[in-house]
């Protein structure tokens, strides 16, 4: 007989699995034989990161006047794409850290695939930097270390440095994070497979692992204390890129609204990214008995939620520039909705205000391709909403002399094609080589539903 309080709780892995099940189920894509799907993903993905690569090494070679900037335009489809794949890489460590610590455990499912997304997030947003540096080989010089070049330093009180301080802390300790929470799986593998080299870096990259209980103690000890170091990232690192910005006196740049809008929208995009990637991979991999649509309806709750507080956001900059009576701010604001580049505002409002409400409705959020497609949306919108915030902001800016319209010329656009062909072919490898399920926090959630108080068998 099953008690009220059971018909309440879902359980969060279906199928009454074991372990020995849960171990079998996700180590089968990496001993099976790469698919076909698999192949022609991993081929269209080479192919647009080869793209890419071209395009760098062209306007390295010849310079960034391949770009269509102009003395109005310095900022554009480079500042934007690198904005962009920072606000990616929220979802992962908002998952992985911030649920764990309040012990939300529907994240075991998913928080492996959505931390190694946020690295990949976060090579493809570190491209951009480096690129638009004009001379990639001399980025050393922002590390603050003693050198030759006597009074030559950089602007430490300039936000462009603090981006490089911010991103670099938030990948080392996303990365040190993912790893740490890879060890048991690593050890799972190792155990799993007979002599041979696989066996031997397994092993290796485990550390050691025996899985004692002093050995669990450490573990937990350490998740914990990175877990809690990685939460105030979430909330830094993109406060600091809006800071790029906000700190400016350009005409819809300076806002205080920026620092928690930007966290806001970052998450957002990250989740929807999360969502395109996993309702996809459940599918190829069959794993839905483990990304089951409770996950799918959770992160969709958490979707929209972001979504109302972007609209919000949205509302806001139109409320403050109409308050305020500054006529360079009201112009800011009308040129975006009926300026030249219109359409793009209002497909941006679409895309991040409109499409998610949709998510209002069970019947959408437990449809999976129905939330794949709202999640596409909201990637578009979510890019178009950093181009809106630069571009259009920037070609009217005080001297109508000055006004110039803003053109991406092939090679930018092939270079964000090469972010997109970088990002899919990390994830498609990750998928060939570890495991996208945390096993041992999986295992740990198998009878949450027959756990719960007052259930009887």
């Amino acid at each position: 007989m099953t008690s009220t309080l059971s018909l309440l709780r879902k359980p969060l892995v279906e199928g009454d699995k074991t372990c020995a099940d849960v171990t079998r189920d996700v180590c089968d894509p990496l001993d099976r034989t790469p698919t076909r799907l698999w192949w022609l993903g991993f081929g269209l993905s080479s192919t647009a990161l080869l793209t890419g690569l071209i395009m760098v090494i062209d306007q390295v070679w010849t310079g960034i006047g391949t770009w269509g900037l102009n003395k109005t335009i310095g900022w554009s489809f480079d500042i934007t794409n690198f904005v962009f794949w920072v606000g990616i890489g929220h979802a992962g460590t908002l998952i992985s850290a911030i649920l764990f610590l309040f012990r939300q455990r529907w994240r075991n499912s998913i928080n492996r695939s959505a931390e190694a997304m946020t690295l990949f997030a976060v090579m493809c947003a570190a491209l951009f930097p480096l690129i638009h540096m004009g001379r990639p080989w001399l980025a050393y010089w922002v590390v603050p270390y003693p050198n030759p070049r006597g009074p030559l330093w950089v602007n430490f009180r300039s936000p462009l440095l603090w981006d490089f301080f911010a991103i670099s802390t938030y990948f080392t300790i996303s990365a040190t994070f993912w790893y740490i929470g890879l060890l048991p799986d690593l050890a799972t593998l190792a155990a799993r497979l007979p002599r041979g080299w696989r066996k031997t870096l397994y092993r290796g990259l485990s550390l050691g692992w025996d899985g004692s209980q002093r050995t669990w103690s450490h573990y937990e000890s350490m998740y914990l204390l990175l877990a809690g170091l990685a939460t105030p990232l979430v909330f830094s690192v993109h406060t600091i890129v809006s800071f790029d910005f906000a700190t400016s006196i350009l005409p819809g740049w300076h806002s205080t609204i920026f620092p928690p809008y930007f966290v806001c929208g970052a998450i957002f995009s990250g989740f929807a990214m999360v969502l395109t990637l996993l309702i996809i991979a459940r599918k190829v991999m069959r794993l839905e008995a483990y990304i089951t649509i409770e996950h799918i309806d959770a992160m969709c709750k958490i979707t929209l939620l972001t979504s109302l507080i972007v609209g919000l956001a949205y509302a806001t900059e139109l409320f403050t520039s109409w308050y305020s009576v500054n006529p360079f701010e009201r112009f800011s604001t009308v040129n975006r909705m009926r300026g030249p580049y219109w359409p793009f505002y209002w497909t941006m409002v679409f895309c991040n205000v409109f499409a998610p409400q949709a998510l209002w409705f069970k019947r959408v959020r437990r449809t999976p391709w129905k939330v794949w497609v709202i999640s596409i949306l909201i990637n578009v919108g979510m890019w178009l909403e950093r181009w809106v915030i630069i571009t259009v902001s920037l070609h009217r800016d005080f001297l109508p002399s000055s006004w110039r319209m803003y053109y991406p010329t092939y090679i930018e656009v092939g270079t964000l094609i090469g972010s997109f062909g970088l990002f899919f072919t990390c994830f498609f490898l990750f998928c060939r080589v570890l495991p996208v399920i945390a096993m041992s926090e999986v295992k740990s959630v198998l009878h949450y539903a027959k756990d719960a108080p007052g259930v009887e068998a």
